[in-house]
């Protein structure tokens, strides 16, 4: 598996190698005539940016509130499934029977009756003794049992609350605090929502506030989850309160204290449960079908990406070389400009066949200059040359300057892009975006894609590997007249 990740490295570099020289040498005459395009302008702003902020990550982003989930949404999304699973064994081959009975579970799954609640939190927010108190206390609906779920404490080494927050076996959660809404609670709030699933955030232990506190803290609880849910989902309660001292006056005059125990304020929370239980009962069931719906198309989409990452790999390992060799064998600018043009927009169009992206010919030429720009703006071109030029002179007594560091820049620039694109592309796939057209190209991600797949191959062993194949490769290249003597017919 190493050596196909290392040969995947090899993607559209060839063409934007090459193309490097041709923006080369058009950038005096576009600067001469005045002539900025848009597209310039927009890679040359966003590769500056992502140079100077070294691939800070984006901001999360916020989920919006759940809406209810109808039957037909869940069976739309089931029918996608099914047809990823087409899709996956017909590239593959293969057939997949347990993938197809998932399929079938999740369609009987819609009819489910029974409601499944899980209890999540941090600890000592009180959570045990809630699910204690409400177990026999909710009203079901008419045949609807409810099953009741504890969870690990949140918040630990041994939990990771992003993973269980959107592997949790509910159809609703109730996710308890206690006291003010912390930052580590918020954004598990937030994954619980997006997954999608149904909470209800539970506020416990409002005792331990006096009556303006509890107006405080709920109000700023209310401002911080506006955006994620809705207000009512939001209910403050007293799962165990503390005991407080009473003191009775005796006949005799003489003041007798103890110890009471309140009793418990659940009555806003169970109220709330039974309402969202009537109302929502069924939707509740469609909405964890829908998540595992979700989950499901993920992992048919993984395997399918793997499939094509194969396929990608044997064809930027035939660009590759034919980026290097074109570079090397060509002494003559004019056909660096042919080189260019052809290979880099043949391969960004075949590259994209594979994972399914709808490019023309006349598109994938505008991406792949626009990808060979950002190559410059970000730095990429200059460093790999250095590094490239390095190991030449350290392993290879017979290393040629000019043609053999061209060649072998052009192939490992090629392998770069190549796998920066495999990268974004089954992002683009694992996020459910299909067959998205040529100009919704994210150049702001690719770039991000490129500078990160160019960090995790800067290693030397890496590069020697890399220039000892090159190296064997050119050794057998002579000097060309013509690039089309190089180039698979389907290019030239």
């Amino acid at each position: 598996m190493d050596f196909k990740w290392r040969r995947s490295v090899l993607i559209g570099g060839v063409g934007l190698s090459l193309s490097l020289w041709l923006l080369d040498s058009l950038h005096h005459t576009i600067a001469n005539l005045g002539i900025v395009t848009p597209s310039i302008v927009l890679v040359g702003a966003v590769g500056a940016g992502l140079w100077f902020s070294r691939q800070r990550p984006l901001p999360p982003v916020q989920p919006r509130r759940l809406a209810l989930v109808e039957r037909g949404m869940v069976e739309r999304a089931i029918d996608q499934v099914r047809h990823a699973l087409t899709q996956l064994e017909t590239e593959a081959a293969t057939n997949y029977p347990a993938l197809h009975q998932q399929v079938a579970d999740l369609t009987a799954e819609l009819d489910r009756s029974d409601l499944r609640l899980a209890v999540l939190g941090g600890q000592a927010v009180g959570k045990t003794t809630l699910l204690s108190a409400l177990q026999g206390a909710v009203q079901t609906p008419t045949q609807c049992a409810l099953h009741w779920q504890d969870t690990s404490p949140l918040f630990t080494p041994a939990t990771d609350g992003e993973s269980i927050a959107a592997e949790l076996p509910a159809d609703l959660t109730l996710f308890v605090i206690a006291g003010d809404l912390t930052q580590p609670e918020l954004q598990v709030l937030h994954q619980i929502v997006a997954a999608p699933q149904r909470v209800v955030l539970v506020v416990n232990k409002q005792d331990q506030w006096l009556p303006h506190e509890q107006a405080i803290v709920l109000q700023q609880i209310h401002d911080r989850v506006k955006d994620v849910m809705s207000l009512e989902d939001v209910v403050s309660i007293a799962a165990l309160p503390r005991p407080t001292k009473v003191r009775q006056h005796q006949p005799d005059g003489s003041i007798q204290e103890s110890l009471e125990t309140p009793t418990a304020i659940l009555a806003p929370l169970i109220q709330r449960l039974q309402q969202i239980l009537i109302q929502e009962g069924q939707s509740l069931v469609w909405t964890r079908v829908l998540r595992q719906t979700y989950q499901l198309r993920s992992e048919v989409q993984m395997t399918l990406n793997v499939v094509r990452r194969d396929r990608a790999l044997a064809l930027i390992e035939q660009f590759q070389w034919i980026a290097a060799t074109t570079a090397f064998a060509n002494p003559v600018p004019a056909l660096d400009l042919l080189a260019a043009t052809a290979i880099n927009g043949q391969l960004i169009l075949d590259l994209g066949a594979i994972y399914q992206q709808t490019f023309s010919l006349q598109q994938a030429k505008v991406a792949a200059g626009a990808i060979g720009k950002l190559l410059f703006q970000l730095g990429v071109v200059e460093l790999s040359t250095q590094a490239i030029g390095v190991v030449l002179k350290s392993h290879f007594v017979t290393f040629v300057a000019g043609g053999v560091l061209q060649g072998m820049s052009a192939a490992y620039l090629t392998r770069l892009v190549g796998l920066s694109l495999i990268e974004y592309f089954e992002e683009q796939s694992l996020s459910g975006s299909e067959q998205p057209a040529a100009a919704s190209l994210n150049l702001g991600r690719l770039a991000e894609k490129l500078q990160a797949v160019f960090q995790d191959n800067q290693r030397l062993a890496v590069l020697q590997g890399f220039v000892q194949m090159g190296m064997a490769k050119l050794s057998s290249v002579p000097q060309l007249a013509s690039v089309e003597a190089i180039l698979p017919e389907s290019v030239s």
